[in-house]
C-alpha cells in the first residue's frame, strides 16, 4: 500500500512515511523507547483514551513547546492518537518527568504560515501537518 492510499493520509495532513516504516516503528522502536522516553529530553508520552473502546493508551511522540503551545509534527498522518485527542477535547502528556494537561487539540494544515508556533514546527508546515494544542 502506497501512503497516498493510507487511511492516515489526507490533503491536510499528508503521511510522510510509507505504511510499511510506520508498521516496522509500531512493532519495534516504539516497544525500545518506551522505557527511555520518560528520561530523554524532546520525547512526550500523550495518554488518552480509544475513541470508540474507552481503552487507555499510552503514545511515544516528539514534541516541541514554545510557552503554553504544544506542538507535534505528523510525518504519519492522522493517526489514531490524532484522532482520539481531537475527539476527546483534551489529552495528559509526561513532558520531561512533568505531567501536564492539553486542552484545544487542532490540526494546522500543511502550508499554513504557522504563526506563534515552535521554530521546527513551523518550518516542518511547508511538508507536514502539526498538531497543537494549549497547555492548561
Amino acid at each position: 500500500m502506497r501512503a497516498q492510499d493510507h487511511p492516515n493520509h489526507t490533503p491536510d495532513v499528508p503521511m510522510l512515511f510509507s505504511p510499511t516504516v510506520e508498521r516496522l516503528q509500531i512493532k519495534y522502536v516504539n516497544p525500545a523507547l518506551a522505557p527511555l522516553a520518560k528520561r530523554l529530553p524532546g520525547f512526550t508520552i500523550v495518554k488518552h483514551t480509544g475513541r470508540t473502546s474507552g481503552t487507555p493508551y499510552e503514545t511515544i511522540v516528539t514534541s516541541y513547546r514554545k510557552g503554553n503551545v504544544f506542538a507535534v509534527l505528523l510525518a504519519h498522518g492522522k493517526t489514531n492518537w490524532v484522532k482520539n485527542v481531537l475527539a476527546a477535547g483534551q489529552a495528559d502528556v509526561r513532558l520531561l518527568g512533568r505531567e501536564l494537561h492539553i486542552v484545544n487539540p487542532r490540526i494546522v494544515p500543511v502550508g499554513s504560515d504557522g504563526t506563534g508556533l515552535p521554530l521546527i514546527p513551523r518550518l516542518a508546515l511547508r511538508k507536514a501537518g502539526v498538531f497543537v494544542a494549549d497547555i492548561a
